[in-house]
């Protein structure tokens, strides 16, 4: 009987998750993309997006936003995406780039690349919370995406794999920050190893956290 109870209970959380991009598709569109990035808050590694059209007849147990889940839930939720999308992509912005441009432009040119790498073109994009550059596709940029759109939640899935696979590879270049572990976010092992040893070329330089700007003295 709880079996039964959890198994209704994840139906009808799957399908609120997916009745905006069910009513999205519902005014004629037919290829709804949802976009999400990783990463922006991070004070190492790059900002990586994700772009992913889902099939509307086929919803994954488990789907939800990156946050919510366990990095093992994460990784075989991602599995199941890639085999049964339609499309999906990734982009990726590195740390230099980031400094010359901030962190908001490098975010809306890793959404764009990875809408931009999908077999498919969109006609409709979802997309968490960034606004995007005027294209042919139409666009709803909602705050929390991740959490209100199917679409989004899957692409919010892919980006943060992507990225943590990709923190993991600089940790065996640079071992002294515990990129494996806090993935380079501000975490109290990777501020004293910044303080320790100073940034590298993975750190985003114009982040404050990363070099502290002195106070300026009066005169």
């Amino acid at each position: 009987m709880e079996i039964l109870k959890h198994l209704g209970l994840e139906a009808y959380r799957l399908c609120l998750l997916r009745s905006l991009d069910e009513h999205v598709l519902a005014l004629g569109y037919s290829n709804l993309a949802g976009v999400d990035e990783a990463g922006r808050g991070c004070l190492a590694g790059p900002v990586v997006a994700a772009a992913v059209i889902m099939r509307s007849d086929h919803m994954i147990p488990g789907i939800d936003d990156s946050k919510k889940l366990s990095s093992a839930n994460r990784d075989g939720l991602a599995r199941a995406i890639r085999q049964t999308a339609h499309s999906y992509s990734v982009g990726t912005v590195s740390a230099a780039v980031i400094d010359h441009i901030n962190i908001l432009q490098a975010t809306r040119r890793a959404m764009v690349q990875a809408l931009d790498g999908l077999d498919h073109c969109p006609d409709c994009v979802i997309v968490d919370a960034v606004k995007l550059p005027p294209k042919e596709y139409s666009c709803l940029n909602l705050v929390r995406g991740d959490a209100v759109s199917y679409s989004v939640a899957c692409a919010s899935i892919l980006a943060k794999v992507e990225r943590d696979r990709l923190m993991i590879d600089l940790d065996s270049v640079y071992p002294e920050y515990g990129f494996s572990r806090n993935k380079g976010y501000g975490a109290a092992e990777h501020r004293a190893a910044l303080i320790e040893y100073g940034p590298t070329p993975a750190h985003r330089l114009t982040f404050r956290s990363v070099i502290p700007r002195q106070p300026e003295v009066a005169n």
